[in-house]
């Protein structure tokens, strides 16, 4: 249980800090996000919340509700992660894509401009940073991310046997 715990933290520190790393990109290295870059902030900060409950819950239901939450987040991230590389980072425009559209549609864009305000096309958003997209990073944070819970969700299965 105190693994978990851990784990449950760690998931919620590294998501914090994905969406800080961005934040810090944009603000102080003028990198503007994209309707899909401020889509995965959101997953990031979501997942952030859900790990924190997990890892504050004594409950066995409510860790499993928040493992199979958070197991879902990670591929929705990887999936978006990956549409924003090889899809839509092709594209002259973000509008109208479900990213677009949820973050729109929410009022997140404009309820809190600073952290959800879309600012670049998908093609605009393109940047490297150590030789490797944004959106690679991203990528291969969710992937972890993905690792992590597969840990958690194997210490459930051991606790079964």
């Amino acid at each position: 249980m105190l693994l978990e715990k851990k784990l449950w933290w760690l998931i919620s520190c590294l998501c914090l800090a994905g969406v800080g790393i961005a934040l810090l990109s944009q603000h102080a290295f003028d990198m503007q996000p994209c309707a899909w870059c401020v889509f995965q902030r959101l997953l990031y900060l979501m997942l952030a919340v859900i790990a924190a409950i997990a890892a504050l819950s004594q409950g066995l239901i409510v860790r499993l509700v928040c493992t199979m939450l958070s197991l879902s987040l990670t591929i929705a991230g990887v999936l978006a992660a990956w549409f924003q590389a090889h899809v839509a980072s092709q594209s002259f425009s973000c509008a109208q894509t479900l990213a677009d559209l949820l973050m729109t549609q929410t009022g997140l864009e404009t309820a809190i401009p600073a952290l959800f305000g879309i600012y670049a096309s998908c093609m605009d958003a393109r940047v490297k940073v150590f030789g490797l997209e944004y959106a690679y990073w991203s990528l291969l944070l969710f992937v972890l991310l993905g690792l992590l819970v597969a840990v958690i969700i194997k210490g459930f299965r051991t606790l079964r046997d």
